[in-house]
């Protein structure tokens, strides 16, 4: 972890405790080496700093690649291990630094539903993070995250205050999935990547700890 990561985590994670309270269940989850895979719902603009301040290691994520042409901005999230990839589907590139920063035993964030929800709700998993598991050697760490989208979805352009909790669960094993994924037919690949999308969403939707969560005003 850079000292430049470092800072930035300390003063996200002072923000994320000032104004959302924020609660972080199960962060011991994450293997403190070896490749990761953090999967996420995605509700809210602020999940990936939010997520990836949480863990005690450093975490790369994904940002739209235009964002690194603007002055400033890109400088920033490079050091911040940010992987470009463009928002048109053309993800080629961005899938290769994705599986390069595993085998490097990296930690990557991920959201299996592709974009931000509309309506807070869990949405079904695209095909590209059974790719990138199966392609990779990594564990999956799901996260649950509840609160965000009443604090910063779509639908506010101003944060409330209020509290998040961040829920982790154990992390998941695919070597089955793998080992099917080395000899199949293209058409069964095909299946399995959506197989191991869809288990990674469940794992994501098993995670409850709605109660715990304090409403926002």
């Amino acid at each position: 972890m850079t000292p430049f990561y470092r800072r930035v985590r300390w003063v996200t994670r002072a923000l994320f405790a000032f104004w959302f309270r924020w609660k972080r269940i199960g962060t011991a989850q994450i293997p403190e080496t070896g490749p990761v895979i953090v999967a996420a719902n995605h509700v809210s603009f602020i999940d990936p700093p939010m997520i990836g301040s949480a863990i005690d290691r450093t975490v790369s994520f994904l940002a739209r690649d235009t964002l690194f042409d603007i002055p400033v901005v890109g400088p920033f999230i490079r050091k911040l291990n940010a992987v470009p990839v463009d928002p048109s589907g053309g993800g080629g590139a961005g899938l290769k630094v994705v599986l390069d920063r595993l085998k490097a035993n990296g930690c990557i964030l991920l959201f299996p539903e592709g974009t931000r929800s509309r309506d807070g709700k869990l949405q079904p998993a695209k095909s590209g993070i059974g790719l990138a598991v199966l392609k990779s050697e990594a564990v999956v760490v799901p996260v649950r995250v509840f609160g965000a989208f009443e604090a910063f979805g779509r639908h506010r352009t101003i944060p409330l205050p209020g509290q998040i909790i961040l829920k982790f669960g154990p992390p998941m094993s695919f070597d089955r999935e793998r080992e099917e994924a080395s000899r199949c037919s293209k058409a069964r690949l095909k299946e399995l990547y959506q197989e191991v999308a869809d288990r990674v969403i469940g794992g994501i939707a098993a995670l409850d700890a709605a109660e715990e969560v304090r409403t926002f005003p």
